[in-house]
């Protein structure tokens, strides 16, 4: 019989603990409403949140640049990070912009 090396065994178990711990922290619920209406609200509300959320990480991926920029002195890296900056407070503020563009239809 072989001797089963317990490092192994046990980065196995700690694998499989780990994607379980990740799939019962990342599952949501969905309380899917009698309304067809409301629930497509509510998905849209969902896609807009994530949207926000990549909107944000941009906008700190910009602000790192522009701190490392003035940093270094790298005139193409700021310009960079100010770019990234400024798109990512589009993405963030996407759905106000949408509204305004056309009111009611992303309400």
């Amino acid at each position: 019989m072989k001797k089963i090396n317990s490092n192994k065994v046990l980065k196995r178990y700690l694998g499989i603990a780990v994607a379980c711990a990740v799939v019962a922290v990342c599952m949501v619920p969905v309380l899917a409403a009698s309304d067809a209406e409301k629930a497509i609200k509510n998905m849209s509300d969902i896609i807009f949140g994530i949207i926000r959320a990549i909107g944000v990480i941009l906008s700190g991926w910009g602000l790192v640049q522009v701190g490392m920029s003035f940093q270094s002195h790298d005139p193409s890296q700021r310009s960079q990070g100010f770019l990234c900056l400024a798109g990512g407070l589009i993405i963030v503020f996407a759905k106000s912009l949408l509204q305004a563009i056309a009111p009611g239809a992303f309400s």
